[in-house]
């Protein structure tokens, strides 16, 4: 009788050891950045109620949004009615709940939720994969990580300042040191539309000028023509997209330029308030950009918005978020301000491979690997296995008595830097024989002489 051959769903994807331990990695990098600055983690269901998704993420993103089945016979209580009323009525008759979309509305609906016993302003970071119901291709899948920090309850432009230093600190950490980190303000996109005297016209304003590094000036005003930007808006358009120079010169220009346009002034007052609080700090790698064409989460920020890009590397951006005015309003909690951002792990995990900056030591998980040489060796190193694991060094005792070449391909395949060779001359002398598998030198070594060579507390 055959059998079909095993296989994943697609847009779903394995991870082997070697990948989940670089995963890991950035996953400690970042959650450790967080907790340093006051974050507190979080974690949620991985489904939700249906209802509490649904309405959140527009039409196109409700299609992606993955049900569930009720549970048992789940058409018991479909009618012929329900049937002819089309799928979207019986959807919610079969299934009452889905997996989360993102990590944003879950964390909404449990700051509503427990509104009463969290304190405001309230710091939070989740990494928990999430699920979508999209066309897979090449960088999109329909299961992936995200890692996502917010503050909710409070207007402070430090907080901003703040999502800036952590950006910094995780990527430097993680070895990057040429990267930009970009931002803007919704009052200067709705100042920009304003001053030029295209008033109601700032999505399709910023729709066109976020092109503007791909395809270009031209191609810009033609399309702004075709969304019906008359002639007058586009020509005064020009100087603003025009502007160069670092954010010191920007901001005495764009006061000048948004002189009309009260949104645009609290947007410049706003960055500038931000990057008051930034020089009492010093960042490590990170070059901040002031890019007037950053347009991102129209329907969403209010505020302040960034971007990430690794500039020796061809690839998207790495990082982003903004200041967002009514998170909590969707759950019937108005006028709870907020700012947040989340790193694209899968993103940040290419870059690093491709630049070689993932460490030896974290793509390493055993330490030493003792060998097995036959019935009495083992005996002899199983308390030796066991002070090596007091001690906090990973070691594994090798479980079979088989060739030596065998042992030794086994922790070459793992990356095992040690090996502790126990043969009869060893147990006579109690002197063990500690090879290091990358230099192939060998030293004959008291186990507490060992313990102190390799002991995770030990001084270089």
């Amino acid at each position: 009788m055959s059998k079909d051959k095993p296989s994943i769903p697609k847009g779903t994807r394995d991870f082997g050891p070697a990948t989940v331990v670089k995963r890991n990695h950035i996953f400690s990098v970042i959650k450790r950045t967080f907790e340093k600055f006051g974050f507190l983690p979080l974690e949620t269901p991985a489904m939700e109620n249906l209802s509490v998704l649904t309405g959140k993420y527009g039409d196109e993103g409700d299609q992606l949004i993955f049900k569930i089945l009720n549970s048992g016979d789940f058409l018991s209580k479909v009618t012929a009615p329900d049937l002819e009323a089309g799928y979207k009525p019986l959807t919610r008759r079969i299934a009452e709940k889905a997996l989360r979309y993102d990590l944003t509305v879950p964390f909404a609906r449990y700051v509503v939720m427990n509104r009463n016993e969290i304190a405001f302003p309230f710091k939070r970071y989740q990494i928990q994969p999430v699920w979508r119901a999209d066309r897979p291709q090449r960088g999109r899948y329909r299961e992936f990580y995200q890692c996502d920090a917010d503050v909710v309850g409070t207007n402070s432009l430090l907080c901003e300042a703040e999502i800036i230093l952590m950006m910094d600190e995780v990527l430097s950490t993680l070895g990057l040191d040429d990267f930009t980190i970009k931002f803007n303000h919704r009052g200067l996109l709705a100042g920009m539309a304003e001053v030029i005297g295209a008033n109601g016209r700032e999505a399709d304003l910023c729709v066109a000028i976020d092109k503007l590094d791909k395809v270009g000036q031209e191609a810009v005003n033609e399309e702004l023509r075709q969304k019906g930007i008359t002639e007058e808006a586009i020509t005064q358009l020009q100087p603003i997209l025009g502007l160069t120079g670092n954010v010191v010169d920007l901001l005495p220009q764009l006061d000048r330029l948004m002189v009309g346009s009260e949104e645009g002034q609290r947007g410049v007052q706003d960055i500038r308030q931000m990057l008051t609080f930034l020089e009492s700090f010093q960042l490590r790698n990170a070059k901040i950009e002031l890019d007037v064409t950053l347009a991102r989460g129209l329907s969403y920020y209010t505020g302040c918005i960034f971007e990430v890009k690794v500039n020796n590397v061809q690839m998207g951006s790495i990082s982003g978020g903004g200041r967002y005015d009514n998170l909590t309003g969707m759950f019937g909690l108005p006028g709870v301000s907020g700012v947040g951002f989340s790193f694209g792990v899968d993103r940040i995990f290419d870059v690093l491979e491709e630049l070689n900056l993932f460490p030896q030591e974290s793509q390493t998980i055993t330490q030493v690997l003792i060998a097995n040489f036959d019935e009495v060796s083992m005996r002899y190193a199983l308390p030796v296995l066991q002070q090596l694991r007091a001690a906090d060094i990973s070691t594994e005792l090798y479980p079979d008595s088989t060739k030596l070449k065998k042992q030794m391909a086994y922790a070459d395949q793992k990356q095992i830097p040690y090996v502790v060779l126990i043969g009869s001359e060893e147990m006579a002398s109690g002197l063990l024989n500690l090879r290091n598998m990358r230099t192939g030198e060998q030293q004959s070594l008291s186990l507490e002489q060992i313990l102190q060579t390799l002991s995770p507390n030990a001084t270089a």
